[in-house]
Parts: structure tokens; C-alpha cells; sequence
């Protein structure tokens, strides 16, 4: 799991890690239980859960089902899915990109355009970005743009070969 999906409190005098459902101590490890009741009173007992806290997608998964949803035709789906997981996630190139190819299929250029440039900060090399972004630069008037990514496409593919 990243950083951004713990928490670190103080309770009490203790630090305690929270992550999704789960509470442990940082000093010990030890798992903290949730309790119910007054324990003045002679009444105290454990919170069970009726069922198990079903756990997040890896980031690939969900690039597979996002990509799944898109080429079924479900594209809001897809966008909900990949704006979930850039959420769960933070930036991730294939995921940009993905995002990017929805946009335009959905006909949003500006914000596809913004995406594939995303994804190039977060992968430079990433030859298909700078294809699909010198296409849609073409298509939106940007000749030079186009142009240079289409330079930098030829590059990275010409260097693979």
C-alpha cells in the first residue's frame, strides 16, 4: 500500500497505524481491538466484524478493468475506474495514458490532451504517449507540437529496433 493510505494518530500515549480497517501499534506491532461497552460497569466486549473488509484492487488490476470497461463500450465506467485508482494510486504513466485514449474517444481533447502530457512527465519514454499526443496536437492545430512528439515517437521506436 503507498504512504498516502496510512494514518498515524496518537492514542493516548502510544502512536497507532491505521491502514484501511486495520489499527496496530508502531512501537509493537500489536493489533488494537475495537471494544463496545462500559468497562466500569462490567461490560465490555469485542466488535466482530460480519465480514471480511474486502481489500483494493492492485493498480494493475485496475488499469485491466478499467481498459475492460472501455473496450466494452462502458466509458464511464472505465473513467470512474481510472480516476479511482489515480486517486488510490497517484500518477502512473499507463494509467495516464489509458485515461487520455478515453478522453478522446469521448471526444473531451483538451482533457485528453492534459492526460497525455501527464503521462509523458511520469514516463518520458513512453512512445506511444508521444504518438497519440503529436496526433491529437495535429488535430487541434498544434503543428509544432505535433511535430515534436512525433520526432521524439520516431526516436524512442527507432532506438528499440
Amino acid at each position: 500500500m503507498p504512504l498516502s493510505g496510512l494514518s498515524i494518530n496518537a492514542v493516548g500515549d502510544r502512536v497507532v497505524v491505521k491502514e484501511g480497517a486495520s489499527r496496530w501499534q508502531a512501537e509493537s506491532g500489536q493489533y488494537l481491538l475495537a471494544f463496545e461497552g462500559d468497562p466500569a460497569a462490567g461490560a465490555l466486549t469485542v466488535i466482530a466484524r460480519d465480514a471480511e473488509v474486502p481489500q483494493e484492487d492492485t493498480l494493475a488490476e485496475q488499469i485491466d478493468r478499467g481498459y475492460d470497461l472501455h473496450e466494452a463500450g462502458r466509458l464511464a465506467e472505465a473513467e470512474a475506474v481510472y480516476r479511482k485508482a489515480l486517486e488510490l494510486h497517484g500518477p502512473d504513466a499507463l494509467l495516464l495514458y489509458n485515461l487520455g485514449v478515453l478522453f478522446e474517444d469521448l471526444g473531451r481533447k483538451t482533457e485528453a490532451l492534459e492526460t497525455y502530457q501527464a503521462a509523458l512527465h511520469v514516463d518520458p519514454a513512453m512512445a506511444d504517449g508521444h504518438y497519440n499526443l503529436a496526433l491529437l496536437c495535429e488535430d487541434l492545430g498544434r503543428a509544432q507540437e505535433a511535430i515534436r512528439h512525433m520526432a521524439q515517437y520516431r526516436r524512442l521506436t527507432a532506438a528499440k529496433k
